[in-house]
């Protein structure tokens, strides 16, 4: 058996601060799960059938969906086969990896040795309900039920795989917890997010994920999950590091994020190519990650800063105005939305952004306005 405090540090994309804080982790009791838990109180009862666990990512979250079924992140899991779940306890367990096909980034396990507890009933989001994310805190080393937030767009019709956009509290660890509302029901499996913007895979996507799982489907999952950790040790291996790429690790890096079909991954893998001006990469993931999402805020900045960089502010315009009604406060947008509204062209979202900056950071704003009463010349397209 394991404690929380023994898992050796391992790959990570969504859950890196839990690399650091990792080593100071004891074991998870029974009684820090009891620790006052400030949330309705149907939120506060699905931290029991919410698990920690450690497989490819040290630490993530698993949600139990049935007597012995539990739900988790694709990206938590990659190619692992099995995966260790912490009980309140601090006793272990091992759960199997359900093997699938299917893309999005949930995967199920099963678990034999579950002790009996309750399951969370699935239910579909609704614009203006109130989200909690309940899922495994690497500081207070328990499963916690966090601060409220609310549904920032619905996931987009049309689009299989899209994402349940949000703004429920959510950190490291939390990867593969619940979703709930109100009630307590699940409406979504925590896939990734920063900075307000989160997402979630829909409930509704575990029907299909059920439909393709089961030992027929051994060898496509393990493709998956190898793209999967190829494609997150290859980012981890960039972090940090300056200069180019050269034509060998940039068709690798593509190849393998490519395979996952993780859009978390595209995401990430289009700005490591952004930063190093391979715009036309960069763009190409960038859009795929549109493509099956355009809901994404954090994807749409991404292609926007990336056209940004290129000098393409026409192109870049349309997902300005999109991110600037649904996030007319992020000062990043605005800025964006202030300089390629005037080097694009677009004056009326220009004032707009420039309006809204006087309201939320008024002194950023003197230098945005003298920037739009004398702006600099525009730069040259790369």
């Amino acid at each position: 058996m394991r404690t929380w405090k023994e898992l050796a540090p391992g790959s990570l994309v969504a859950v890196m601060f839990a690399v650091a804080v990792i080593a100071e982790f004891g074991a998870v009791t029974a009684s820090a799960q009891d620790q006052v838990c400030r949330q309705p109180e149907a939120v506060c009862a699905a931290r029991d059938a919410v698990f920690a666990i450690s497989a490819f990512d040290p630490v993530g979250s698993a949600v139990r969906i049935g007597e012995t079924q539990l739900v988790t992140s694709r990206h938590t899991v990659a190619d692992r086969k099995s995966v260790e779940l912490f009980l309140t306890d601090g006793s272990t367990i091992t759960a199997q990896v359900v093997p699938s096909d299917y893309k999005g980034d949930v995967i199920l396990l099963s678990a034999p040795n579950l002790p009996p507890g309750p399951v969370l009933e699935p239910a579909a989001a609704e614009a203006g309900m109130q989200l909690f994310t309940v899922g495994a805190d690497v500081s207070f080393q328990r499963i916690r039920a966090y601060d409220p937030g609310g549904v920032t767009l619905l996931p987009a019709e049309g689009k299989p795989l899209a994402r349940l956009h949000h703004s429920a509290h959510s950190q490291p660890g939390n990867s593969g917890g619940a979703l709930v509302d109100e009630q307590g029901r699940l409406v979504g499996i925590v896939a990734a997010g920063g900075e307000g913007r989160h997402e979630a895979v829909p409930s509704r996507a575990l029907t299909e994920l059920a439909a393709r799982s089961g030992p027929g489907y051994s060898d496509a999952s393990a493709e998956i999950g190898a793209a999967v950790r190829v494609c997150t040790l290859q980012l981890e291996n960039l972090r940090g590091r300056r200069g180019p790429l050269n034509d060998q690790e940039t068709k690798a890096l593509t190849t393998a994020c490519r395979r996952s079909g993780n859009r978390q991954l595209y995401d990430l893998a289009g700005k490591a190519f952004g930063i190093r001006r391979l715009t036309e990469e960069s763009l190409a993931l960038f859009q795929e990650s549109f493509e099956q999402d355009p809901h994404s805020l954090n994807g749409r900045i991404g292609l926007a800063i990336t056209y940004h960089m290129a000098a393409r502010y026409e192109e870049e315009l349309p997902h300005l105005r999109f991110l600037f009604q649904h996030a007319p406060e992020d000062l990043q947008v605005l800025r964006l939305a202030i300089q390629a509204g005037v080097w694009g062209e677009d004056l009326e979202l220009a004032q707009a952004a420039l309006e809204k900056l006087k309201e939320v950071n008024p002194r950023a704003a003197p230098a945005a306005e003298r920037f739009m009463t004398a702006p600099s010349p525009r730069p040259q397209p790369r």
